[in-house]
């Protein structure tokens, strides 16, 4: 079974048990200032769930984009060491906003992994929370499972939340035996372990009161069903992989790059975690520049920068110092274009955006290594072993280069970084930064423009460069006619390619 097989069984099945099928939205949400990008299939039917939204529909079904990377879930450092850590990964989920409940939530995920995906049955085990004894009574009594695979575990495994406040409940998890093989080795071994013999596939979480300020949690009045399903991690199972990335989901993206750089899966761990973490992040640039994301220096465009530049650095550790990841890019675009057609139909976008994006790096990367080797051979002259905070941070403000290659470039070596050093240096620049905002003001310069109802047209989305007319050119909270070289001046124009700074 393919994963594009997988994600449309999932929604067959749950099209059939009269669910809408919603269409993933985009991994940057919308009216939620509390999260960088899309992290759960919940994300867009969070005002549902609370009661400040309606839909004309009670039961839903997706398969939702996700990213996890920056802000408080962050995977991209364990990206390419583990089996099954993404930055960009797919999350299938049914939804009940009221309607169906605990009954019928298991009753479907039971139904679709050993009827629907053909798993089986004597393989799954389930875990409750401890103190939900109607849930370890459905699975025990309505399905069948014996009492030996149900587990009743605590809040870190089983009790969810929205925030703080709000909407919460107990889940239950769905978990496969993959076999003593995937295991510890330690006969205490069950569900629970980190191990991978116990894969947690589907979680089912029952949204059943709401927590208020003090901690006090009373039941809603229509409690709701959230699931979630790892595509990525499904499909590993049913194709009988170890790893994510042995899937058809990853697979093709790494060949690619063995055909790039005349490498081949398995031959050095240096080689194996290179081509996990380009396939990663291949997909991670592909998804999130089709949403609109540019790389930046802020934000979610400084994370998609990560990215992009985590994969090319990696690359180069395998030989790879010419522009590739276009290419691995366009691979995703073959594999996943059957699900989400709007990454051929903007195409030609993303892949100007990265190949633009990796000739910048390219050179940063030239002219960074240069200036490196010249500080070490200059530590190494004064017999000394520790780059100084203020040569990193010139290194990074100055010349755009990145501090983790800084890192890499010396692990093997006497030498160390001065990190406090450099987050002094990081700290004092962004306090002059302030400082220079908070001094600087347009003044009563703009308001004609602003009173004519003039815009400037964002056209960020569609190009990387454009003519546009010049409104104004401003200096010192003064209208200029002309400008020397040299001065700093504030241009305004009709149209910008440029993300306005937040």
């Amino acid at each position: 079974m393919t994963g594009n097989e997988a994600r449309k069984i999932f929604l067959d099945y749950f099209k059939k048990q009269n669910h809408q099928v919603v269409r993933s939205s985009s991994l940057v949400p919308q009216d939620d200032p509390t999260l960088l990008f899309v992290n759960a299939g919940m994300v867009q039917f969070k005002r549902v769930f609370t009661g400040d939204e309606k839909r004309d529909y009670q039961r839903a079904v997706t398969a939702q984009k996700c990213v996890r990377a920056g802000g408080k879930h962050n995977d991209l450092e364990n990206v390419g060491y583990t089996a099954r850590h993404h930055t960009f990964f797919e999350m299938l989920g049914n939804f009940s906003f009221g309607d169906y409940f605990k009954e019928k939530a298991i009753a479907f995920g039971w139904d679709l992994l050993t009827n629907g995906y053909g798993f089986d049955p004597d393989k799954l085990y389930v875990s409750v929370y401890k103190d939900d004894d109607e849930a370890y009574a459905i699975w025990r009594d309505q399905v069948g499972v014996p009492e030996n695979r149900i587990s009743r575990l605590g809040d870190e495994d089983n009790f969810w939340a929205m925030g703080d406040t709000g909407p919460c409940g107990p889940c239950s998890e769905i978990h496969i035996d993959r076999g003593e093989a995937y295991g510890c080795g330690n006969p205490e071994c069950a569900v629970g372990c980190d191990c991978d013999r116990w894969l947690e596939l589907w979680n089912l979480v029952f949204m059943q009161f709401y927590r208020d300020e003090s901690g006090t949690m009373t039941p809603l009045p229509k409690p709701s069903i959230d699931t979630g399903l790892g595509l990525e991690r499904i499909i590993s199972v049913l194709q009988d992989v170890p790893t994510n990335f042995d899937t058809d989901l990853f697979v093709p993206i790494m060949e690619k790059v063995g055909e790039l750089s005349g490498r081949q899966r398995g031959e050095s761990d240096q080689v194996e975690v290179a081509m996990k973490v380009i396939a990663d992040h291949s997909r991670a640039t592909a998804f999130l520049v089709c949403d609109g994301v540019l790389p930046s220096n802020e934000g979610r465009g400084y994370v998609l920068r990560r990215i992009m530049r985590r994969a090319i650095r990696y690359g180069r550790s395998i030989g790879l110092t010419r522009p590739f990841l276009h290419d691995t890019v366009q691979t995703v675009f073959d594999i996943m274009d059957e699900a989400y057609p709007e990454l051929k139909d903007s195409a030609p976008f993303i892949l100007k955006v990265v190949k633009n994006e990796e000739n910048k790096f390219l050179e940063t990367l030239d002219t960074g290594m240069k200036l490196l080797e010249a500080t070490l051979a200059d530590l190494s002259a004064k017999g000394e072993k520790i780059i100084s905070g203020d040569v990193i941070f010139k290194l990074y403000d100055t010349f755009g280069f990145p501090v983790d290659i800084i890192a890499d470039h010396v692990k093997d070596t006497e030498i160390s970084l001065d990190l406090d050093g450099f987050e002094t240096a990081m700290a004092q620049q962004k306090a002059r930064s302030k400082s220079v905002k908070k001094f600087t003001g347009a003044g009563d310069v703009y308001k004609p423009l602003i009173a004519d109802g003039v815009k400037t047209r964002f056209l960020g989305y569609d190009h990387l460069t454009i003519a546009s007319e010049l409104l104004i050119m401003v200096q010192r909270d003064q209208e200029l006619v002309r400008a020397r070289q040299g001065d700093v001046v504030d241009l305004v124009t009709a149209q910008t390619v440029f993300y306005a700074e937040s």
